[in-house]
């Protein structure tokens, strides 16, 4: 499993984008040019670790080649035990993925986000729980996707 900082070869393909949370997870998936984060579902936690088989084999039929794990830090940046809980989980889900890397990001006001892009979209508060563990986990992956470096032929004198 890599640490949210280092440095990572960008290769083409799917990404999945994953928000841990004592109850649901929420999934997130990117087109194949790793651009795009969509929903994709949300899973309910087992005691049987039934959910993690579920993402594995998420991984395996969207052919995903990277899979972003939020990393839910105190905004003074420190970690609590949701980070503790969120980092074991992250480690289960890699042990059962083979050599898709795993990597953890920082996603502090990942779910206030969701939350404000649900609203703005006609979404309230009753309906949001249904689909914030997935927007969540659109934020986390979608800001992984953004923050890489543009590469290929194509990426010389573009500027964002």
């Amino acid at each position: 499993m890599a640490a949210e900082n280092e440095p990572a070869h960008w290769k083409p393909g799917r990404r999945m984008g994953v928000d841990v949370g004592k109850v649901r997870v929420g999934v997130a998936l990117s087109d194949a040019t790793g651009t795009l984060a969509s929903p994709l579902e949300t899973v309910r936690r087992a005691k049987d670790k039934s959910d993690l088989d579920r993402l594995a084999g998420l991984v395996v039929t969207h052919d995903v080649v990277e899979v972003v794990v939020g990393l839910p830090m105190h905004l003074s940046g420190a970690s609590g035990s949701s980070a503790r809980d969120a980092s074991a989980y992250a480690r289960a889900l890699a042990s059962r993925i083979g050599n898709v890397p795993v990597h953890l990001v920082d996603e502090r006001l990942s779910t206030v986000t969701a939350a404000s892009h649900l609203r703005a979209g006609g979404i309230d508060a009753r309906r949001q729980r249904s689909v914030i563990d997935q927007a969540a986990a659109v934020v986390i992956l979608q800001s992984h996707l953004d923050a890489r470096p543009a590469a290929g032929p194509d990426s010389e004198g573009r500027h964002s």
